[in-house]
C-alpha cells in the first residue's frame, strides 16, 4: 500500500478529530511533546474558535509512536486510538502507513469522554459539530499547515484540482481493500492535485441520501462538475481514471 504522506522510519503521530468528523494530524520524526496542544491551537484557527477546543484532548485522539528497540534494533509500532475515533479506523491506517492490527482502543475515560460533558461545550463550539470536510496536516517543524479544505480546494487558483467523496460501509476488510484501491489509482495515476473524503453511510447516512448514493462502495466526482459517480469494484484502473478525470 502507498501514502500519500512520505514517512520517516521513525516517528510520532497524533490526530486529532472535531464531533463533526474533521480532522487536524501531524507527523513529527522529532516527537515533540506539546503536540495536542499545538493541533487544538491550529483548530482554533482554522475553524475561527473563540479558543483552542483543549476539551477533546484525548477523547478525540489517536497516537502513532514508531520508535527502534536498542537492545533488538527492531522497529517497534504503537498505535492508540480512543473508542469516539475508532470509526475512522482505515483514514488513520492511510495517513500513518499502518496496519490495522496495531491499534489498540483506549480505555474509556468518562471525566474526559463524557457524552454530556461534550454536548455542554456545543453551543460555545458549534463549529466542531458541523462537517467542514477537513483533512489538515500540521507540520510542528515550521509551524505550517498544509490545509485541504473540500469547501475551497484552490478550486479558483487550479481548476484542475479534484474533490471526491468515497462512500463505505463500516470499517472491515472490504473497506480497506477498497480504500487501499482507490488510494493507488488517486497516487500513481492521477496527475492532479485531489482531496479523498471518505464516508461510512452506517454512521452518515444523511450524507449517503443528499449524495444520492444508494449502493455501496460509490465513489463520487463533486469537481470538477458534473457531478459523476462510480459504483462497485475499482480495479480496473482505466475505466476509473476515465471517468474521475474527463
Amino acid at each position: 500500500m502507498t501514502n500519500s504522506v512520505t514517512l520517516p522510519p521513525l516517528f510520532k503521530g497524533i490526530a486529532l478529530f472535531t464531533p463533526g468528523g474533521d480532522l487536524i494530524y501531524g507527523i513529527d520524526p522529532h516527537k515533540g511533546s506539546q503536540w495536542h496542544l499545538n493541533l487544538c491551537a491550529a483548530l482554533q484557527d482554522t475553524l475561527g474558535l473563540v479558543e483552542p477546543p483543549h476539551f477533546l484532548v484525548p477523547g478525540y485522539t489517536a497516537t502513532v509512536d514508531r520508535w527502534r528497540d536498542q537492545s533488538t534494533q527492531k522497529v517497534i509500532t504503537i498505535a492508540e486510538l480512543y473508542p469516539a475515533v475508532q470509526r475512522y479506523q482505515s483514514l488513520l491506517d492511510l495517513l500513518f502507513g499502518i496496519d490495522d492490527r496495531v491499534w489498540k482502543v483506549a480505555p474509556w475515560q468518562d471525566e474526559y469522554c463524557s457524552p454530556i460533558l461534550l454536548e455542554s461545550y456545543r453551543t460555545k463550539f458549534p463549529q466542531l459539530w458541523e462537517s467542514h470536510d477537513l483533512i489538515i496536516r500540521y507540520s510542528p517543524k515550521d509551524a505550517q499547515m498544509e490545509r485541504i479544505n473540500e469547501l475551497s480546494a484552490s478550486i479558483n487558483n487550479n481548476p484542475q484540482s479534484y474533490i471526491l467523496r468515497l462512500f463505505v460501509s463500516g470499517n472491515n476488510a472490504s473497506t480497506k481493500h477498497t480504500l487501499e484501491a482507490i488510494h493507488q489509482i488517486l497516487e500513481q495515476e492521477l496527475r492532479h492535485p485531489y482531496t479523498l473524503k471518505v464516508i461510512d453511510v452506517s454512521q452518515h447516512p444523511d450524507q449517503a441520501e443528499s449524495n444520492h448514493v444508494s449502493a455501496i462502495p460509490t465513489l463520487v466526482r463533486v469537481w470538477p462538475e458534473p457531478v459523476k459517480r462510480i459504483v462497485g469494484e475499482f480495479e480496473d484502473l482505466s475505466r476509473v481514471l476515465q471517468i474521475i478525470a474527463n
